[in-house]
């Protein structure tokens, strides 16, 4: 039986029940005694990879990284570093065994207990206190003048913002299901993690679950595309270094974020992909824009296969109605405003988001009771 189901996107006006609301509380997977750790938890997944690994090899001699991986073994490992470690990259012991119990029982509650939603806790639990390794002090460097310009001249609040909605571009390209970028492979949400890599002598392919992107990076030493030219998940050329496909890529379009910043023309990344153990591949990506960022950073993210896993297609605009309802609650705020106007009274206000638990007047009942 395959674990992963299509997804389809959707936005929640308002919770109205309290099981839908505990759910939303055990998201973080945190509270209550502890609970006995699977062996995989046990210790850091870091400490599990033979250093004298040797990758599996195509029928035309480089490592092979074809597969469905996962970043959810992510979850719970912050992009920034906690100053309290320094220039270390792990956890201290009782930190990592508060990781392991909230990430157990996360998904204890997500297999047992939740009727809400898809929720993805992996099955390992990493001992990196960030993500990013360099700067060595795990913090990311700050975003300059010129790039807060450039990231205001491009945002669109989209529903994970306060912005209203007027029309069609005011929405996310993540709202609108075009584009999330290569942010995709840098992080575990809650659900929606999958990558796919596919590799032929010439090229190899990445697909991130979440809004089903496909980059396809050739190998063949081809030059990059001309500088006038952007895309939503830039640019990118590929080469074997030893064991590790590195990926350098320019032409990042200013409307999707590449890591931390909007980029600028002069934005690129340059990604190394390794195999480390039959069920991991180390991925790390160096971010480098004079223009937008303080100075180059460097993130390490772990891909990861689970047991029977595989990745579904992401049905995005299939169930979407994230654009259309949002408009037209916009125009229905319109008319009672109005209306009010007409009446001489006060115009009705906005509370500025739609997420939250519930409100003082929602309509609370339990829907496990069976009634």
């Amino acid at each position: 039986m395959l674990r992963r189901i299509s997804t389809l996107r959707f936005a929640i006006a308002v919770v109205t029940t309290t099981a839908s609301a505990a759910v939303f509380a055990q998201f973080g997977g945190r509270g209550g005694p502890p609970i006995e750790l699977s062996e995989q938890r046990q210790v850091p997944a870091e400490e599990t990879i033979d250093p004298n690994y040797q990758a599996p090899m195509t029928s035309w001699g480089v490592p092979l990284l074809s597969g469905h991986w996962s970043t959810d073994d992510m979850r719970g490992v912050g992009s920034q570093r906690d100053a309290k470690y320094g220039t270390s990259e792990s956890l201290d012991e009782a930190d990592f065994l508060a990781r392991a119990q909230s990430q157990e029982r996360g998904r204890t509650g997500a297999e047992e207990t939740e009727t809400f939603l898809r929720n993805e806790w992996g099955t390992r639990t990493f001992g990196f206190n960030s993500m990013v390794v360099d700067p060595p002090d795990g913090r990311q460097p700050g975003t300059t003048a010129a790039g807060q310009a450039l990231a205001a001249a491009n945002r669109s609040g989209g529903t994970f913002g306060s912005a209203t909605f007027q029309v069609f571009n005011d929405f996310s390209m993540y709202d609108r299901c075009i584009a999330r970028g290569m942010n995709n492979g840098t992080g575990a949400a809650i659900y929606g993690n999958g990558i796919i890599i596919a590799q032929s002598p010439d090229s190899v392919s990445i697909t991130y679950e979440m809004i089903h992107e496909t980059r396809v990076i050739p190998l063949d030493g081809r030059a990059h595309l001309p500088a006038e030219l952007s895309h939503y998940t830039g640019n990118g050329r590929g080469y074997w270094d030893g064991d590790t496909l590195v990926i350098e890529t320019t032409g990042f379009h200013p409307k999707v974020r590449v890591g931390s910043v909007t980029p600028s023309e002069q934005m690129k990344t340059v990604e190394r992909i390794r195999r480390v153990d039959d069920e991991m591949i180390e991925y790390r990506i160096t971010y480098n824009d004079p223009i937008s960022l303080e100075a180059p950073y460097t993130m390490r993210v772990m891909w990861t296969t689970q047991p029977d896993y595989y990745v579904w297609e992401y049905g995005c605009h299939e169930g979407n109605g994230a654009v259309g309802n949002s408009l037209s609650g916009e125009r229905a705020w319109e008319r009672q405003v109005a209306e009010a106007i007409a009446r001489g009274e006060t115009p009705p206000g906005r509370d500025g988001s739609v997420y939250g638990g519930p409100g003082a007047d929602a309509q609370i009942f339990d829907i496990n009771s069976g009634e």
